[in-house]
């Protein structure tokens, strides 16, 4: 038996944060646990519906510098199940949605759980970034 939908795919939320996660080189959408997932391939680097109580969220796994930070920052929270693993969330729907900074964020998740051949992709895509 699977889960149950958490949210609905096609909205303009998930839609938005779908277009920044397939920028990334061989990403795939996986639906786990009633979820949209976004992978390098195999690993998640963006889980959809943090929780179930805010389905327009979503977890996103940190620079480990950058990890205490970003909980400091009112805009995201650990997350159960997650937080151990250096996984913020963060919710799409308020006002205080920075989607440039989310796209950086998604990026930064990528990159830590993406292979080398992938991150080498994404170098030559974003040279500014490289090294």
């Amino acid at each position: 038996m699977g889960h149950p939908q958490v949210v609905d795919p096609r909205h303009p939320l998930i839609e938005r944060v779908r277009r920044i996660c397939f920028e990334l080189p061989e990403v795939v959408e996986v639906e786990a646990w009633g979820r949209p997932t976004f992978r390098a391939a195999k690993p998640i680097f963006v889980h959809v519906a943090a929780t179930a109580d805010n389905p327009f969220s979503i977890v996103v796994k940190t620079d480990p510098q950058e990890h205490l930070a970003l909980l400091e920052d009112g805009r995201f929270y650990g997350v159960p199940y997650y937080d151990r693993a250096r996984w913020v969330g963060t919710d799409l729907d308020t006002p205080r949605t920075d989607w440039e900074f989310l796209a950086e964020l998604i990026e930064t998740s990528y990159r830590q759980v993406a292979n080398r051949r992938q991150l080498v992709a994404l170098d030559a895509l974003r040279p500014e970034h490289a090294g």
